[in-house]
């Protein structure tokens, strides 16, 4: 890791009166959680149509559950890491003004960030297929059907084929619209329509990449930081607070 990039990061966070973090799965690798699309990610060993789709849903549901419930379990045996909680204290401290995320695991929340804009959902918020009414964690693990309706119940994660929430996505983009700095942490930038915030974004104001990867458009960021997101965030917080 080169330390003169980071220090040059934590003076553009400290020059910057309105930065905003958008985080991908290589966020919470760190936690222990696979990411999606790396040489060992998720989608390397399961097509994503066939598992995480509306259509797998409906064709086949004891497989969808199935899935749903083994990340539902290793979600329990999981949390923030300290990048998680580095994240939180810079909001509370000023420098960063919120998160928008493609992660559903909650982490960011749980390490007690305030604004987090989920922009894929959340699995921990369960939904009947057909009525939408909310169910419970535990209806769910038992394939109880919905109360309301007799519906089948799903995690509340945008699927293959779903649009993203509404009211979450506008409200993420209110805030970057006021933003003059945007910091992407572990996201390959191949989803859409997250994927192209770094690109409306990119006449606003510096954008730094922390990501292990390469993504699209690595020239539209000033700065890439090749490396375990934790550690890239752990090294850059003690240069903001003095420590290093």
């Amino acid at each position: 890791m080169d330390k003169k990039e980071m220090q040059a990061v934590a003076e553009l966070m400290m020059q910057s009166s309105n930065t905003l973090v958008l985080t991908g799965a290589g966020m919470s690798t760190e936690s222990g959680l696979q990411d999606f699309r790396s040489a060992k990610g998720m989608w390397a060993e399961k097509d994503p149509i066939q598992m995480a789709s509306r259509e797998a849903m409906n064709s086949n549901y004891g497989e969808f559950h199935q899935f749903y419930q083994d990340r539902l379990q290793a979600l329990e045996k999981a949390g923030p890491h300290q990048g998680h909680n580095i994240l939180a204290r810079w909001e509370k401290k000023g420098w960063i003004k919120g998160i928008l995320t493609q992660n559903v695991d909650g982490f960011h929340t749980a390490a007690g960030s305030q604004k987090v804009w989920e922009l894929h959902g959340s699995l921990s918020r369960i939904i009947c297929c057909d009525c939408g009414d909310q169910g419970s964690l535990s209806a769910f693990r038992e394939k109880q059907p919905c109360q309301e309706c007799g519906g089948l119940l799903r995690p509340g994660v945008v699927l293959f084929g779903e649009g993203l929430p509404e009211k979450e996505w506008q409200e993420a983009m209110e805030h970057l619209e006021e933003a003059n700095m945007l910091l992407v942490i572990g996201t390959s930038l191949e989803v859409a329509p997250v994927n192209q915030i770094p690109l409306t974004f990119k006449d606003r104001g510096p954008m730094v990449l922390i990501n292990k990867g390469s993504v699209p458009w690595p020239q539209l960021f000033k700065i890439h930081l090749q490396g375990a997101a934790g550690e890239i965030l752990d090294r850059i917080d003690k240069i903001l607070s003095g420590t290093d």
